[in-house]
C-alpha cells in the first residue's frame, strides 16, 4: 500500500483523580503532555528534529490549557524549535480524532512523522471553564431543538431508560470495570503502556483512580447525581440510575503515539506495531447524544470488510456505563472482549486524552493476547462519535 501509516509506540501517563489532592493536579498540563513526548521519543530511540507534527487532542481549552497546550508541550518537551503543533477539539473523541489526522497525514504522502497525543488536566482546567455562562449553541440551534439541549448526565439517563438498564446492571458493569483495571494493573499489565510523572510529591508510577474493593454493592447505595424535576416533566420514562459510581471519572492525565510511514519506519530500523484499517466519524440525536458509537462501528465495519465476531478487542469508552452496555446490546458481542482491562469507569476521563489513551491500552492488549483486529469507537458531546479498526502487526 502507497504511504501505509503505521504505529510505531504508544505511551500514557498513570491516571490521577482530577481533584486538588490528585496524584498529577500539581503537575502543569503542559508539562504532562510533554512527560509522554519525551517518554515517545525516548522509548523509540527517535531523533524528534524528525517529526514533522504533532497533532493534540485538549477539550478545555481555557486557563493553562489555553496556549495550544500540543505547541507548549514540545517546547516543554526540549524538541528542536521546527517542529510544529496543532490542538484540536472533537470533544471526547478529540485523542482518537487526533491519531485520525496524523493517519491522514501520512496516507496523503503530506508528512512521514507525526505524534498525535492528547491531554487534559481537569484538576487544573475544570471542565465546562471555557464556558463561563456563556450561550455554546446560539439561538439557531435552540430554535431547532426546542426546548432545548440537555447536558450528559441527563442524556445518560436517556440512554439507560430507553435500553432498559437496571440501575443494578450499571452498577455491576462498574464494578466488573475496577474488577479488570486492578487486575491489569496488579499483573503489571499496564506497565509497558504507561511513563512516570515526577512530580513535586514524587515519582507517579501506576493508575491513582482505580478502586478494587469497589463492588455493585456499594455502588448502589450512591445517590443519583443528575436529578432534575423539570427534566422529570419533559422525560417522564427516566427514574434517576445515573451516578458518580457509574459514570467516568474526572481525571488528569496524557498519551502520546507515533506514526509514520511504513517505509520511514523501515529506513529508521523501527518496527511497525499496527495499522489503522479503516475509521468512521458519524453524528446522530444530540439531545439523546450518547448513542453514536452504534452507528459508527456499524459503518466502520462495513467499510473495513471485517464482522464485529473478528474483532478480538473492543474499546467503548465508559462515558457512563449506559454507554458500552447500550452497544453492546445492540452488536451482540461476547462481553469478555469488550474493555476487557477496565475503562474510564475505573481509569478515568482525561477528555482530550482519551482517545490515544485507549488506543494504547488497546494496542498493548492485542501483543500480549495476540489478537489481530480491535476496533475504538468513543461518544462526543453534541451526538457525535469516532469509530476506528487496527489491526495488529
Amino acid at each position: 500500500m502507497p504511504n501505509a501509516a503505521v504505529i510505531v509506540d504508544a505511551v500514557r501517563t498513570p491516571m490521577g483523580r482530577g481533584k486538588k489532592s490528585g496524584a498529577l493536579a500539581e503537575v502543569h498540563p503542559v508539562d504532562l503532555l510533554a512527560t509522554t513526548l519525551r517518554a515517545l521519543v525516548d522509548r523509540s530511540k527517535l531523533d524528534p528534529a524528525l517529526i514533522e507534527d504533532v497533532i493534540a487532542g485538549c477539550v478545555t481549552q481555557a486557563g493553562e490549557q489555553a496556549a495550544t497546550p500540543g505547541r507548549m508541550a514540545v517546547l516543554a518537551a526540549g524538541f528542536p524549535e521546527h517542529v510544529p503543533a496543532t490542538t484540536v477539539d472533537r470533544k471526547c473523541g478529540s485523542g482518537q480524532q487526533a491519531i485520525l489526522f496524523a493517519v491522514q497525514g501520512v496516507m496523503a504522502g503530506m508528512n512521514e512523522i507525526v505524534v498525535a497525543c492528547g491531554v487534559e488536566s481537569m484538576s487544573r482546567a475544570p471542565m465546562g471553564s471555557a464556558v463561563m455562562g456563556a450561550d455554546p449553541f446560539g439561538p439557531a440551534v435552540r430554535r431547532r431543538y426546542a426546548p432545548g439541549l440537555i447536558g450528559q448526565g441527563l442524556a445518560a439517563e436517556l440512554v439507560a431508560a430507553r435500553w432498559g438498564l437496571s440501575r443494578d446492571e450499571l452498577d455491576r458493569y462498574s464494578a466488573t470495570s475496577h474488577r479488570r483495571a486492578a487486575a491489569a494493573r496488579e499483573s503489571g499489565r499496564f506497565g509497558a503502556e504507561t511513563c512516570d510523572v515526577q512530580t513535586p510529591a514524587g515519582c507517579v508510577d501506576r493508575d491513582e483512580t482505580i478502586r478494587p474493593e469497589t463492588t455493585a454493592e456499594a455502588l448502589g447505595q450512591l445517590r443519583p447525581s443528575f436529578v432534575d424535576e423539570v427534566f422529570r416533566e419533559r422525560f417522564p420514562e427516566v427514574d434517576w440510575r445515573v451516578t458518580a459510581g457509574n459514570s467516568s471519572q474526572i481525571t488528569d492525565g496524557a498519551a502520546a503515539m507515533l506514526i509514520m510511514s511504513e517505509r520511514m519506519a523501515g529506513r529508521l530500523g523501527l518496527r511497525p506495531r499496527a495499522r489503522i484499517v479503516s475509521s468512521f466519524v458519524c453524528g446522530a440525536d444530540p439531545i439523546e447524544m450518547l448513542t453514536a458509537p452504534i452507528p459508527a462501528s456499524r459503518r466502520v465495519l462495513e467499510k473495513s470488510g471485517l464482522t464485529i465476531d473478528a474483532m478480538d478487542h473492543i474499546e467503548v469508552n465508559e462515558a457512563f456505563a449506559c454507554v458500552p452496555l447500550a452497544w453492546q446490546a445492540e452488536m451482540k458481542v461476547d462481553p469478555e472482549r469488550l474493555n476487557p482491562c477496565g475503562g474510564a469507569i475505573a481509569l478515568g476521563h482525561p477528555l482530550g486524552a482519551s482517545g490515544v489513551r485507549l488506543m494504547t491500552t488497546m494496542l498493548h492488549a492485542l501483543e500480549r493476547s495476540g489478537g489481530r483486529y480491535g476496533l475504538q469507537a468513543m461518544c462526543e458531546a453534541g451526538g457525535m462519535a469516532n469509530a476506528t479498526i487496527v489491526e495488529r502487526l
